[in-house]
């Protein structure tokens, strides 16, 4: 029985990293179809979240079954737990991505009010906060857990520098209020993300060490 519980885990593992990885994929694509205005781009991300929702069903009802199944106890129901809230995260982050697609398709063709400097550096810290979590989650590094605040604080910064400077081209110049406010969605919905990175951190150190910690 445990032999065939940790190949189970094993799986659930690997599924698991699938996800993450294609939760990265998702938002460089989506914040690069803004950068390069490619429509069709930004039509595919709403496939690629499919995707991501259909895996995402697919390890819940691997969880379910192997606790129905096992009847897992203690850590190992914390592992169970834990990826069961990982995927919601991940999911979220994908739903995140969707709506920057949407907002791309918003402003279409129009003509970019600033260059896209800061929004490009927040997709790159929150996709290396999925990568880092989910590291820290395989290794059960706690350590590196408590690392993603740092990452979470490098990209509230950016969000907050690139509100302020949008802030202040609005002031001198209402004509562009519309495409201003796109962009700061795009900005907070990135925010989120390395919010949702963050959540994982915070479960991971709950399964390793049965004590809840906020690391943000």
């Amino acid at each position: 029985m445990r032999s065939q519980f940790q190949e189970e885990l094993k799986s659930l593992n690997i599924k698991l990293l699938k996800m993450g990885s294609m939760v990265q994929n998702i938002i460089e694509v989506s914040v690069q179809s803004l950068a390069k205005q490619d429509l069709n781009r930004a039509r595919s991300v709403f496939e690629l979240d499919d995707d991501i929702d259909a895996l995402e069903l697919e390890i819940e009802h691997q969880c379910m079954n192997l606790i129905a199944l096992q009847q897992p106890i203690a850590r190992d129901l914390r592992t169970i737990g834990t990826i069961l809230k990982i995927i919601t995260d991940l999911e979220r982050m994908g739903d995140h991505a969707v709506n920057i697609a949407k907002v791309t398709l918003e402003i279409g063709e129009d003509k970019l009010i600033k260059a896209l400097i800061d929004i490009p550096k927040m997709a790159r810290l929150t996709e290396d906060m999925v990568n880092k979590s989910l590291d820290a989650f395989m290794h059960e590094d706690i350590d590196l857990a408590k690392e993603l605040d740092h990452y979470d604080d490098q990209v509230d910064d950016l969000y907050e520098a690139i509100y302020l400077e949008l802030i202040e081209m609005m002031l001198e110049n209402p004509d562009i209020i519309k495409q201003a406010t796109q962009l700061l969605f795009i900005g907070r919905y990135l925010e989120r993300t390395a919010d949702h990175a963050t959540n994982i951190g915070e479960r991971i150190i709950y399964m390793v060490t049965g004590e809840r910690m906020k690391i943000n």
